[in-house]
This record gives C-alpha cells, sequence and structure tokens, in this order.
C-alpha cells in the first residue's frame, strides 16, 4: 500500500481513538459530573466571581440566546477599534499599519464569527498585539460560543420536560478551561520543538543561496496554529496558512493539525448521544457524518493522485499526481485529505492552495462547505445537522401518516417553520451573494467603491464564477478558506462577505436553539409500537437522503456553471 495511503489510514483512526473518549469526558464535564479536571474549579470559580457572573442562575432558551449575542457584540466593538489604530499600539516590532475600516470590519466580524476569512496576509498585516489579544482570543472564544450553544440543545433533550437549561456563561468557561486551553497547550508545544516560532521578535535576516538578504517573519506563531485547528477555526498566522514551512513544518505536525482540527467536531457528537442518554442516536449521527465525509474525499483523492490530462496530453509525467499547489513534503494525497476535512469541518485552513486543485476536488469542496453537516465546526456542525434531523422527522412521519416526533417531543408547525426558514438560508445567501458578486464584475467595472471589478478575477470563465462561488460559500459556511486567485481585499468583497458571514453564523445558532428549547418545554411522549425511532439505519439513511436531496437542488445549476463546466472544458 502507499504510503500516503498510510497516512492518511493512520491519522484517521487516530483521530477517532481520540475523539470518543474525549466525547465520553465531554459529557460529563457539561452534565456536572466528576471528572479529572475538577482541579479547575477553583480557577473558575475565580473567574465568576471577577466577572460578576451566578453560574446558578437557570435560563431557558431566550435568556441563553441574549446572552450568546450580547457578548458577540462587545467582542465585535472591542476587536474593531484595535484593528483600525494597532499601529499606534504595542507589540507591533514590524510597524505594520492599521487597518481601512472596511478591512477592518470584515476581519473583527470573521473572527467573532468562527470564520477567519482573511482578507489581509498575516505577516504584513496585523501586529502581534492583534494576533494574540484580538485574533488569538476570539479564536478561542468562539469555539467556546459554538460549544456552549450545543450544549443548550443537549440540555434541551436530556430530561423528558425542561425549561431551564444550564448556565450559558458555564457552558461557555468550562468549554475552554476543560477543553480548549489545555488541549492547545499540548498542540503548541508539539509545534514549537518542530521549529514553529513562539517568540515575540521581529523579523529576522538571512542570506540566501543567490546572496540576497530575505527578511523571514516570525511571531508567536505556534500559539495561535494550536487554537486555530482545534477551534476549527483555521485563521493563518501567515498569509500562506498552514502550507508555510513555520506554521506547518513536517509531516509529523501535518498530521497534529489534521487530528486537532477533527477531534472536537467529532467528539462533539459522541458527547450528545452520551449527554442525553441515547448512546446509540450519537453513534448513528457519527455514522452518517463519516460515511458523508468519505464520499467526499475519495473522489477528491482519485482527482488529485489521477493528474492533470492536460499535462498529460503533452507527455508530462504524474507519477505523484497533480502537484501543482502542493506542497512537496506532504505530497497530493495529504493535501487532499486535508481539503477534504477542512470543508466538511468550518476550519478553513490549507496545506495547499486549494485554487490550483483539479476541478472536481472543487466540486467536493464547494459541496462540503454547502452541506456544512458532516461534522462541521466546534458546537455548529451538531447543530446544522440537527436542522436536517428535524427536516428528515418531518417528512417521516408524513410518510407514515403520523405525528412527527423526536426524543419524546412532538414537531409542529412552528418547528418546521424555524428549520425550513434556517435550510432555506444558506442557499439564499450563497446563491444570491454569488449573483450579486457576477453582476457587480460584468456589468459594473466604472463603479468606484468595487475597486475596479474587472480586476477581481486572474482566472476568466467558469474558473472565475468559481472562485466567486466559493467566496461567498466559504463566508456563509463560517468556513474561510479560498479560491485565491479572486482578488478580495476590497470595498466590495470586505461588505458583503462581512455581512454573510455574521447571518450564515448567527442565524444557524438560534434556529436550532429556539427549536430544541420549544421542544423541551412539551410534554414527553413516551415511545410505542408507532413511534419513529431515530437511531436506525432506516432514518439515518432517510437523513441523508434529505441532506443529499436539499443540497442538490439547491446547489447544482450554480456548480455546473462553475466546476462541473471547468471539469469538461478540461477534457475537451
Amino acid at each position: 500500500m502507499n504510503t500516503e495511503f498510510i497516512g492518511i489510514i493512520a491519522t484517521f483512526f487516530i483521530t477517532v481513538a481520540i475523539a470518543i473518549p474525549l466525547g465520553k469526558y465531554l459529557a460529563k464535564v457539561f452534565a456536572g459530573e466528576k471528572v479529572w479536571t475538577d482541579f479547575l474549579k477553583p480557577i473558575e470559580t475565580l473567574i465568576y466571581k471577577l466577572s460578576g457572573i451566578n453560574v446558578k442562575e437557570q435560563m431557558d432558551w431566550k435568556k441563553h440566546l441574549k446572552v450568546l449575542l450580547l457578548i458577540n457584540s462587545i467582542w465585535i466593538i472591542y476587536g474593531f477599534f484595535i484593528l483600525l489604530y494597532q499601529d499606534k499600539l504595542p507589540f507591533n516590532p514590524d510597524g505594520n499599519p492599521g487597518m481601512p475600516a472596511d478591512l477592518a470590519f470584515n476581519t473583527i466580524i470573521s473572527f467573532v464569527a468562527n470564520c477567519n476569512l482573511q482578507h489581509y496576509s498575516g505577516e504584513t498585516g496585523v501586529s502581534y498585539l492583534t494576533q494574540q489579544f484580538v485574533l488569538m482570543f476570539l479564536q478561542f472564544v468562539s469555539a467556546a460560543t459554538g460549544i456552549a450553544a450545543a450544549i443548550v440543545l443537549f440540555k434541551a433533550f436530556r430530561e423528558k420536560t425542561a425549561t431551564n437549561l444550564g448556565n450559558f456563561w458555564e457552558f461557555f468557561v468550562r468549554s475552554i478551561t476543560r477543553l480548549l486551553l489545555p488541549l492547545s497547550v499540548v498542540v503548541a508545544l508539539i509545534l514549537t520543538f518542530n521549529g514553529t516560532p513562539a517568540s515575540y521578535e521581529g523579523k529576522d535576516q538571512f542570506i540566501s543561496l543567490q546572496g540576497d538578504t530575505i527578511n523571514v517573519s516570525r511571531g508567536p506563531a505556534a500559539q495561535m496554529i494550536a487554537i486555530k485547528h482545534l477551534g476549527t477555526n483555521g485563521g493563518g498566522y501567515f498569509g500562506a496558512n498552514s502550507s508555510h514551512p513555520f506554521e506547518n513544518p513536517n509531516y509529523l505536525t501535518n498530521m497534529v493539525e489534521m487530528i486537532a482540527q477533527t477531534i472536537i467536531p467529532m467528539a462533539m457528537v459522541i458527547c450528545f448521544g452520551y449527554f442525553i442518554r441515547r448512546k446509540k442516536l450519537g453513534y448513528t449521527i457519527f455514522g452518517v457524518m463519516t460515511i458523508g465525509m468519505l464520499l467526499l474525499m475519495i473522489p477528491t483523492l482519485h482527482s488529485e493522485l489521477g493528474g492533470n490530462p492536460q499535462l498529460a496530453k503533452m507527455g508530462i509525467a504524474q507519477h505523484t499526481g497533480a502537484m501543482e499547489g502542493k506542497e512537496v513534503r506532504f505530497g497530493p494525497a495529504a493535501t487532499a485529505y486535508w481539503s477534504t476535512l477542512t470543508t466538511v469541518i468550518s476550519t478553513g485552513s490549507v496545506n495547499g492552495m486549494h485554487d490550483s486543485t483539479m476541478p472536481l476536488t472543487g466540486l467536493w469542496q464547494l459541496l462540503g462547505m454547502m452541506v456544512n453537516g458532516f461534522y462541521g465546526g466546534c458546537g455548529v456542525g451538531i447543530l446544522n445537522y440537527f436542522i436536517y434531523l428535524i427536516i428528515a422527522v418531518f417528512i417521516s412521519g408524513l410518510m407514515v401518516g403520523r405525528t412527527p416526533e423526536f426524543l419524546g417531543h412532538k414537531v409542529e408547525a412552528r418547528e418546521v417553520k424555524i428549520a425550513s426558514i434556517i435550510t432555506l438560508l444558506s442557499p439564499f445567501l450563497i446563491l444570491a451573494g454569488t449573483a450579486i458578486s457576477t453582476y457587480v464584475f460584468t456589468a459594473h467595472g466604472d463603479v468606484a467603491w468595487s475597486t475596479e471589478p474587472k480586476a477581481w478575477l486572474n482566472n476568466p470563465s467558469f474558473h472565475g464564477f468559481s472562485e466567486m462561488l466559493y467566496e461567498v460559500t466559504s463566508s456563509n459556511a463560517n468556513n474561510g478558506s479560498g479560491f485565491e486567485g479572486l482578488s478580495d481585499n476590497n470595498a466590495f468583497w470586505n461588505v458583503l462577505t462581512g455581512i454573510i458571514i455574521f447571518l450564515g453564523r448567527f442565524l444557524p445558532i438560534i434556529g436550532p436553539v429556539a427549536i430544541a428549547g420549544l421542544l423541551a418545554k412539551k410534554k414527553f411522549i413516551p415511545e410505542s409500537a408507532g413511534t419513529l425511532k431515530t437511531d436506525t439505519k432506516t432514518f439515518a439513511l432517510m437523513t441523508f437522503a434529505v441532506i443529499m436531496v436539499l443540497n442538490a437542488l439547491s446547489y447544482f445549476p450554480a456548480l455546473a456553471l462553475g466546476p462541473i463546466a471547468e471539469y469538461f472544458t478540461m477534457l475537451k
């Protein structure tokens, strides 16, 4: 067997081996049961005391959402002004300038929303202070926000009937102290000992083989790279993200970073099953997500390892596969595996350039973000999947002539309406955003604030359309990766994607939490012979079919105009 495939298989099974016990641990942590990290309780108590938080206060789903939205609004204001005036603040040894208002708006929305779409280059766009005390800080708290929101949903189904769903601040703080911070220390140490910078010194210099003096950026990179993956954030310390040799020095760090970005999304699914005392349901959901991921990964591997047919016609050998945009130290197989993970999970980090991948690989990357429910981001992945579950329950109930039920609670018109709105939200944002950008590009090259749209694309025709479609899809999915042939640092793209990121982040959190809160208050209905069970293979297949049909109907025309048309043009 090819050694690259051995590396991929080993990485996946190590990830699963970590995620399952981690999920069991998280279920105990958030249920308030005794765990080995209870020695951190005094620190948490001090945080609550200094913040004036009463963790014994029970919140309903509305109070949870109010607190969540309020604290995120404060972070937006705080970060926006620091980005504007970072050139006047300390810890800026390289003298990087403050951001323009439109770029600061896009950046702060992106990091608060766990998207980390970057329209700037990390080496020159932000200072050390901004990297650590704004962006890295937000990578912790945005991930904790998603996890806390998911635990609210979990709480709704733990008891038969519930109005009080725990305390948001307790879930939020424990997500950081018991999970994100300890794991980040471990990953950061591994990266540091493998050559990733972790200092506060400015640029270093060396003499190249050609005799040129080269300035090399460095700084506290290892710390940020650890949480960027564990929190499924994805924002790179350096502009080239994890294809940069400082962010990802060797194959070991490549494996560690792939494992880091996957374990918490996987663990949250396992946590759900154990937390609500329905382990079989948790593993059933995990199975559906894994099959979905494999159905995207396998054709991606085939596409990249098969090479470029245009180069083959020229008689150029491609023994290792399509190497354009890939790092030699990783190869096309590990890059293809990474590109699948980073798009099915809302991480968005890259160890190769997605813009250089084969057309069908771009198709699978886009589909992974459009579905946005196979593992997904920290906490929000299970929230997105929950919407598909409710739709599947509703359709299945109609098919068998019964009132739809989920875990002993009737799913009625109000819940289905909310689920339908959230289901339609993503196609609306993606297709409307792409349509607007295409219109501006083709018809309004003279609009001053759009910064010459005709210069947006380095690649015209079908691939240029894919670049715009990818940018909008990545924004909506809170992913943050991009087809970098698109010149996106201008007022048009900064404002458009900033709005899409905000709506694509918070409405899909509000919807599932609201549905869960509404269901939790309803009278519990004991299971009977006629109850539709949601932890069976049949229902798993039904849910998978719902995911496929909804996304195919929503996105096939756009995909046909982009990566599919590009693929057939390449063959011609």
